[in-house]
């Protein structure tokens, strides 16, 4: 809370402040072989590729982010994704991948630093971006909770977006999803069959609107530190009990110091 507050007096103080970041001015992605570098919420990378902002099944969303980069294996699993959806879904709206160099952004996100990242947005309503702005940013997101939020909104949860998540975690490359734990709440209780790739479908904080979607470090990218390998088991045991329990307030903790960047991305940044 005290990181909040602290963040809106600087906001309303400094206009702009909050904004200002030297990996959202980049003037594009470094040449060279795609490396992603360091952690996915503390890291970089090299070699980006632009998503093409429409493709066979997606949709860019918020163009005016310019955070359609990411490292090459992410825009072939994104289009992968979008043609898989094509075939029994409909278009998918894709949100924020990376910046042009990956790093910090300015907002919205700790994450999506690595070029690894990827948001997919849960409307699958065709008829809420067919009068889209040319940015694609006059688009809401809805969320597919109740008002209450303690629980989904049956007139928008289908079946579809089952299916959908189920394409997405079936796609090798991608190392886990994260969604709503309400919404992984329902797919441990109807899905029925083979239920493997419930492992990958990991609940976590918001993403109720949009699941988010992270890859495995690629195998030319010795510097990409790896996330700890996911638990055995589908997901629906007492780690899936803990999203639902209360919690009381625990002694208030200082925030660790941040550790720097990789060296190699500071060289990125200032790179031609």
């Amino acid at each position: 809370m005290r990181s909040i507050r602290r963040a809106l007096i600087l906001f309303f103080a400094v206009p702009g402040a909050i904004l200002a970041n030297p990996w959202a001015e980049v003037p594009g992605p470094i040449k060279g072989p795609p490396r992603a570098i360091g952690e996915t919420n503390n890291g970089c990378v090299s070699g980006a590729a632009a998503l093409p902002t429409e493709g066979d099944g997606y949709l860019v969303m918020h163009l005016e982010r310019k955070r359609y980069f990411g490292h090459p294996s992410l825009i072939r699993t994104i289009q992968t994704l979008g043609k898989r959806a094509h075939e029994t879904i409909g278009v998918i709206q894709v949100g924020d991948l990376s910046q042009a160099r990956g790093g910090p952004m300015p907002f919205g996100h700790r994450s999506h630093q690595t070029g690894l990242d990827a948001d997919v947005w849960f409307n699958l309503d065709p008829g809420l971006y067919s009068n889209a702005d040319g940015w694609r940013a006059n688009i809401p997101a809805p969320s597919l909770l109740n008002r209450a939020g303690n629980g989904l909104d049956r007139r928008l949860w289908s079946t579809q977006h089952a299916r959908l998540l189920k394409l997405t975690a079936t796609i090798p490359e991608i190392d886990r999803v994260f969604v709503n734990a309400h919404i992984k709440r329902e797919l441990c209780r109807t899905v029925r069959g083979d239920r493997s790739w419930l492992r990958k479908i990991r609940p976590w904080y918001g993403h109720h609107d949009h699941f988010h979607l992270r890859l495995t470090c690629p195998a030319e990218s010795p510097e990409c530190v790896r996330q700890p390998p996911l638990p055995a088991g589908d997901g629906c045991d007492s780690s899936l009990s803990w999203w639902f329990q209360k919690h009381p307030p625990g002694p208030t903790k200082p925030e660790p110091p941040k550790p720097p960047m990789p060296d190699a991305c500071q060289v990125l940044l200032n790179g031609d």
